[in-house]
């Protein structure tokens, strides 16, 4: 019985090294935050979220103005208005905060799903990218570098910039039969 153990131990080992060597045992690291800021892709995507935060910004601001004009309207005539008037003004407020606080929190739900929508289609469009580098670099895992639990990582295993470079240029290749077709 003894010696099938020792029999098998050594097989086990033996095993090993075998499977080892058929696999990669390289790593690289990739910042994909700097890959969202510096795309092209990533720009683009950045450049409409916040167009988009901008108009709801602006609206607000106006919506803003004409709860302060109102309420200066109420203040400035308070004591020369008819009770039932200045019941309607102060109703007329009183909607339109309960207005501007709907719509805040209405632009503030659109503006986080799009940037979600966003973000989960620059990933699908990336996946590719850093799949195929994975490949051709032999590397048996790309870790996310600062999300991923990593605390350090050298900047010899870093390979944003390339995937950045390899990304921009597969997009352009992807939109280019598009701008031929106009």
């Amino acid at each position: 019985m003894k010696k099938v153990l020792i029999t098998m131990a050594v097989a086990a080992l033996a095993a090993t090294p075998m499977f080892a060597q058929g696999a990669p045992s390289r790593v690289a690291v990739i910042d994909v935050q700097k890959v969202l800021q510096s795309s092209t892709a990533g720009k683009q995507a950045y450049e409409r979220l916040k167009k988009m935060q901008d108009d709801r910004i602006a609206k607000a601001k106006k919506m803003d103005e004409e709860i302060n004009a109102l309420d200066a309207d109420i203040n400035s005539k308070k004591l020369s208005l008819s009770e039932d008037k200045l019941t309607d003004m102060q109703k007329q407020l009183s909607d339109k905060k309960i207005a501007m606080q709907r719509y805040a929190q209405d632009a503030d739900r659109e503006v986080s799903e799009a940037r979600d929508k966003a973000l989960l289609e620059l990933e699908n469009k990336i996946k590719p990218v850093i799949d195929q580098m994975g490949k051709e670099m032999g590397l048996a895992a790309i870790f996310n570098k600062f999300e991923s639990g990593l605390v350090y990582a050298s900047d010899a295993i870093d390979i944003t910039d390339t995937v950045i470079t390899r990304f921009n240029t597969a997009l352009g290749s992807e939109n280019a039969p598009a701008a031929n077709k106009k």
